[in-house]
């Protein structure tokens, strides 16, 4: 009876996050190397993905994108699931893997009942990302050792 009891505990759900807007939080305890979401959403190419956001203000920092490999990009914001509420910290309690142009939300240490779920968004930099990007992608993480943004660290420069 115990073991069809918690097969019928969801493993997540959503609710609000102090980290930031909603987010997602563990209901029972996930092992590490747990396979917990697959990211969902309309699959589009990046053309229509660049389209579908043109308009947006550079200073708008909130998406459902997330690229999941060098034509396809999943727009969460169209038919997606729970992992687009996934929030970033720089040291996250999960990743995101990509397998077969497919993206998964997999635990890489046991997360406690009750913990939120993270993983590091590591946003790509772009030549044309305003002088401000780093404060437009803050990070509200505030780990021990938080980079303050929710971008993947510059390249040093070069003595």
């Amino acid at each position: 009876m115990r073991a069809a009891s918690r097969a019928a505990t969801p493993l997540i759900e959503v609710r609000a996050s102090p980290l930031h807007g909603l987010g997602i939080f563990a209901l029972r305890r996930i092992a590490a190397g747990a396979r917990v979401i697959e990211y969902l959403g309309e699959r589009i190419s990046h053309e229509e993905a660049d389209r579908r956001y043109q308009g947006r203000s550079a200073h708008d920092n909130h998406t459902f994108l997330f690229i999941a490999d060098a034509t396809t990009v999943i727009d969460a914001g169209v038919e997606g699931n729970e992992a687009r509420f996934v929030n970033h910290a720089c040291d996250g309690n999960c990743e995101s893997v990509i397998e077969e142009a497919r993206v998964f939300i997999d635990a890489i240490r046991t997360i406690a009942p009750g913990e939120e779920l993270t993983y590091d968004y590591q946003i790509q930099r772009e030549t044309d990302d305003p002088a401000d990007i780093d404060a437009i992608y803050a990070c509200r993480c505030g780990q021990p050792g938080c980079r303050g943004t929710m971008m993947w660290p510059p390249r040093r420069k070069r003595r």
